[in-house]
């Protein structure tokens, strides 16, 4: 089995890691009532995708 000769630093072992951090989300507004959402996915607000309405809410 592989073993290494030398200790790894902490530098050298995060400056190998600095692509792994975590993105936000991107929200984008919602077409009917322009509420932040994920892109490609129905509004969980109006139940609208595409410009047409796919689940119906209830409004109370």
């Amino acid at each position: 089995m592989a073993h290494p000769k030398h200790k790894i630093s902490r530098a050298r072992g995060r400056k190998r890691r600095s692509h792994q951090g975590l993105t936000a989300t991107q929200l984008t507004p919602c077409r009917q009532c322009h509420t932040p959402k994920m892109p490609h996915r129905v509004c969980h607000n109006c139940g609208h995708y595409a410009g047409r309405e796919v689940v119906s809410t209830e409004e109370s």
